[in-house]
């Protein structure tokens, strides 16, 4: 097994950020006239999923969608005070940079809005490749993202890893041709992440060193 490039999803993943993304949720539905009782530890288990199909489960359609994102967009930094990187975060991957490998981001979150969190947890420098929301390109579990990723940092698929804490990540990883590795502390439960048969399954991040290390 040969890896050289590893992409981070990012919410569940880097970053705990359950609370900034409900809060901001909540406020932005407010502001575009919806109230809507959104209960939290259902709207914990959805987190990663794209917002229309969130609403869809929960029942209602937002009319005017980007509008509403543009809402929360705006708003959400106001919350980033509730969001924190999971622990040995940022020496992971400074270790996994001074070993010689690619980093990239993988994200449903909109390109700026990605690369400024990113920055406000001092992270942006240490990423060969960063791949949001952006216009005319798929999102998980589409493989599009990822393979379009890869081709920016010019490393072939079927030498990344791709780590995430959702279905969609694993998706994505597999139906691009990558490995994959779901992390058990984030927004799933460990025994539904196996039902999609992930390459490897860690619960922290640092364990990510022994995969490439030993390659199990």
């Amino acid at each position: 097994m040969k890896i050289n490039f590893i992409v981070f999803d990012l919410d569940g993943t880097l970053v705990s950020s359950h609370e900034t993304i409900y809060k901001a949720t909540l406020h932005a539905l407010n502001k575009v006239g919806i109230n809507k009782h959104i209960p939290h530890d259902q709207f914990m288990n959805m987190i990663g999923m794209h917002f229309e199909d969130i609403f869809r489960e929960f029942g209602f359609k937002v009319p005017d969608f980007e509008h509403f994102l543009k809402i929360y967009k705006s708003i959400y930094f106001d919350y980033m005070n509730e969001s924190v990187l999971y622990p040995d975060v940022s020496n992971t991957i400074e270790r996994l940079k001074k070993n010689g490998f690619k980093i990239g981001l993988l994200t449903t979150k909109g390109q700026d809005q990605a690369e400024l969190i990113l920055k406000h947890f001092s992270l942006f420098d240490k990423f060969d490749g960063v791949m949001g929301r952006r216009p005319g390109i798929a999102h998980k579990p589409s493989p599009e993202p990822l393979v379009k990723l890869c081709e920016e940092t010019n490393i072939v698929v079927d030498k990344t890893l791709m780590v995430g804490d959702s279905e969609l990540d694993i998706e994505c990883g597999k139906n691009a041709g990558a490995f994959t590795c779901a992390v058990t502390y984030g927004y799933r439960e460990k025994e539904s992440l196996k039902l999609y048969n992930p390459d490897f399954i860690i619960d922290r991040i640092d364990s990510v060193e022994h995969i490439l290390n030993n390659g199990k």
